[in-house]
């Protein structure tokens, strides 16, 4: 296979941060070119050169048979590059088909052609093997992971001889990432070269040929094999020191559980959760395992008032009223950190100072006046304990990684002071390292007897943070037991179990 890409000595400077330092990427065509490094690393910066939203200061980027000079996206499209982006760029008031095509769409006499949009989005749907999605459905309506084959099927609209997918299966199931890789296989068959971008080891060995790895913003490694290069060694490159990817160990089983912190009891969601119960205790981490699509994410909406359902839910033997919305559980000591951070969680103009003291903001208020000094303080305190980094609480929080993001939602609620977190996807599109590190924070907390409940939609996650795991599976909880007593086929032969029946508990 010959090169279609040669990115050399590539520097990008913003004002006070070099972010690229002379990178290097060679990717040929019909190749999985998997491009890892930790949050910070360059990543996000180097794929925005290639799809024409930055201009590099120095360097050459070579495409096919010439030099590159993108001006705009637009022309890194006419070339043929595609981008999908982690944060996804789709129009939510708009139709499937209408975001499929934005921008090149299929009109006459300045008219939108429907029928032959939707047919045409039809096709793309169904070659992405979720032919189940209506092109005439409103995006907005869509879960995240429908509103990421949308943007896969953009992508699939124009005639591109490379698609850079940054942490594409970040929103899906196990079986949807099953068809994305068989979509992407299908692809370089035809000399289509992919980007992959994910901080999932695993999906590396099975999909990428090569690797290159980035490290503040330099080229650490380029072109590695895949499949044969050590996971120390790519780990090791990534970080720039020894770090096993491990969880912090739990505490011995307690002849007696702690207090019961959250009781759930009869919990239905019309046409998604169907009357689970279950209980949290003093210090216990419990794990929610299933499919995207089972009812895990919204089990965890419903406790905390987010979303509308029946049922019973109790926090220190305190009901949580239903239909209330969210302010009830926070003011009984609930804290969410939701699956969208950027979108849900956060201000992202915002200092980090001011994203984490936003639950409680009328501690700092006295006739009027906001007590800053106060907020400040206790806003650095929270800094220093979760090791936030840059330490700086003034730094607006969009300059920050996604681990470091995620610790200023975590300590949001730490200033309140919590009885019960609820985690949904708390490690999502962060790096390797940090992801170590915010296992040993939640793990930390609940040392101090914090109950926390946690979804993730990766299963040793779930088994390596979790005491107690529930498997969801149709909106049902079909096996219980004690973390220590599962592995991940076990879990995962549950998750996608054919029948609903539910199985004995292993307690």
């Amino acid at each position: 296979m010959s090169d279609l890409l040669i990115m050399r000595g590539i520097v990008k400077q913003f004002p006070g941060v070099r972010a690229l330092d002379g990178v290097d990427l060679e990717v040929r065509a019909g190749e999985v070119h998997c491009l890892l490094g930790q949050n910070g690393a360059g990543k996000s910066t180097l794929i925005k050169i290639l799809a024409g939203a930055h201009r590099p200061d120095e360097g050459t980027i070579t495409f096919g048979d010439g030099e590159m000079r993108a001006s705009g996206p637009t022309d890194a499209i006419r070339l043929g590059i595609s981008t999908i982006y982690q944060e996804l760029d789709l129009v939510d008031g708009l139709s499937v088909a209408e975001n499929i095509f934005l921008g090149h769409e299929k009109a006459s006499m300045g008219f939108t052609r429907k029928g032959e949009t939707n047919r045409a989005a039809q096709v793309l749907l169904d070659r992405l093997g979720h032919g189940e999605i209506r092109p005439s459905t409103e995006v907005g309506r869509l879960s995240p992971a429908g509103k990421q084959v949308v943007s896969m099927a953009r992508a699939l609209s124009h005639d591109a001889r490379l698609i850079v997918m940054d942490e594409p299966s970040a929103a899906l199931a196990h079986d949807e990432v099953g068809n994305l890789f068989r979509i992407i296989r299908e692809l370089t068959a035809q000399g289509v070269a992919v980007i992959y971008i994910s901080h999932r080891l695993e999906e590396i060995r099975e999909i990428g040929d090569r690797v290159t790895v980035l490290k503040d913003g330099r080229t650490a490694a380029v072109g590695l094999p895949a499949r044969d290069t050590p996971t120390a060694q790519i780990v090791s490159l990534m970080t720039g020191r020894n770090v096993e990817y491990v969880f912090p160990q739990r505490p011995a089983p307690r002849a007696e559980k702690g207090k019961e912190v959250l009781r759930v009891e009869d919990l239905t969601v019309p046409g998604v959760v169907a009357g689970v119960s279950f209980s949290v205790h003093e210090g216990e981490i419990v794990g929610l395992a299933g499919l995207v699509g089972s009812g895990r994410s919204e089990i965890i909406e419903a406790v905390y008032g987010a979303r509308r359902s029946s049922g019973r839910v109790l926090l220190d033997g305190r009901p949580v009223r239903r239909g209330s919305g969210t302010d009830n559980a926070v003011r009984l000591g609930m804290g969410l950190a939701p699956e969208e951070r950027k979108a849900q969680a956060l201000l992202l103009d915002e200092s980090v100072a001011r994203n984490i003291t936003l639950a409680g903001l009328t501690r700092y208020a006295r006739f009027g006046w906001m007590n800053r000094r106060k907020e400040m303080a206790e806003a650095k305190a929270q800094v220093e304990a979760l090791d936030i980094r840059p330490g700086d609480p003034n730094r607006p929080i969009k300059t920050l990684s996604g681990g470091n993001q995620q610790k200023a939602v975590l300590a949001r609620w730490l200033v309140n002071g919590r009885r019960l977190l609820l985690l949904d996807e708390p490690t999502r599109g962060v790096d390797v390292g940090a992801r170590a590190e915010l296992y040993a924070v939640i793990r930390r907390l609940a040392d101090e007897g914090i109950g926390v409940l946690l979804v993730s939609s990766e299963v040793p996650e779930v088994l390596g943070l979790a005491d107690r795991v529930l498997v969801i599976r149709e909106g049902e909880i079909v096996h219980e037991s004690d973390a220590r007593t599962l592995d991940e086929h076990q879990v995962l032969g549950l998750v996608m179990a054919a029948t609903s029946s539910k199985e004995d508990s292993g307690e």
